[in-house]
């Protein structure tokens, strides 16, 4: 295994407890596949069986799922050191329910399903990592579903400029996505975010440009947020 390979794994919570002289005893050209994935390109499709779990080098990649509608919905972003997959190898239906895309460039490192089983077997501590990656990814499906299932499209957006209220510590929240990513993250199309924004404004709760949704009335939001 290439050096830059184990030094990029060295930084991988799942990977750490092990040395660089472990892993390059370990990992051989016939347990893993490195690959590049341009931006856009499907890495998984739907319903795809899942063969290894993958380490995300360097890029980020995106889960997204498409409705009958043609909604996309975002569940999650996962960039360098994440890890996917470690909670479908072992599934009996061990199939993507969604689709996997490169949401830019991405390197990513396939290991197969024998050396995972080798590690958790003989390696406590990478045992425990495993545990605990797969907790948190069962984590984050909870927290989409609970907050997308009862919440209206409104809704969604005013915990989402509250969060940024606090986090920017600003009125002003300036947007570090587009409106389309935005969108996909709350599961709509983007002219249904727009129409809700435009309804928004003209309620006065906001104004907003490209690049920026300003709070007009953070008041009337937190009772907005409370009400509901």
């Amino acid at each position: 295994m290439e050096n830059y390979l184990v030094k990029v794994l060295k930084k991988v919570n799942l990977f750490n407890s092990l040395s660089e002289a472990e892993l390059k005893n370990i990992f051989n050209k016939n347990s893993y596949n490195h690959k590049s994935h341009k931006k856009n390109s499907i890495i998984y499709m739907q319903n795809e069986k899942c063969k290894t779990l993958d380490v995300i080098l360097s890029g980020m990649i995106s889960i997204q799922k498409i409705d009958s509608e043609g909604n996309m919905l975002t569940i999650n972003d996962f960039s360098d050191g994440d890890i996917i997959g470690e909670n479908l190898l072992f599934s009996i239906e061990n199939k993507y329910p969604m689709t996997i895309i490169a949401k830019s460039g991405a390197e990513i490192l396939h290991i197969n399903r024998e050396l995972i089983l080798m590690l958790c077997q003989s390696n406590k501590n990478f045992l425990l990592g495993f545990l605990q990656s797969l907790s948190s990814k069962a984590l984050i499906l909870s927290s989409k579903i609970m907050s997308l299932s009862m919440k209206t499209l409104r809704q969604c957006i005013i915990d989402f400029l509250l969060f940024e209220y606090y986090a920017q510590n600003s009125l002003d929240i300036k947007l570090n996505m587009t409106k389309k990513d935005l969108a996909e993250k709350f599961g709509v199309q983007r002219s249904s975010l727009s129409r809700e924004l435009n309804k928004m404004k003209k309620d006065g709760l906001i104004d907003f440009n490209a690049k920026y949704i300003f709070i007009t009335d953070i008041n009337k939001l937190n009772k907005l947020h409370i009400d509901n």
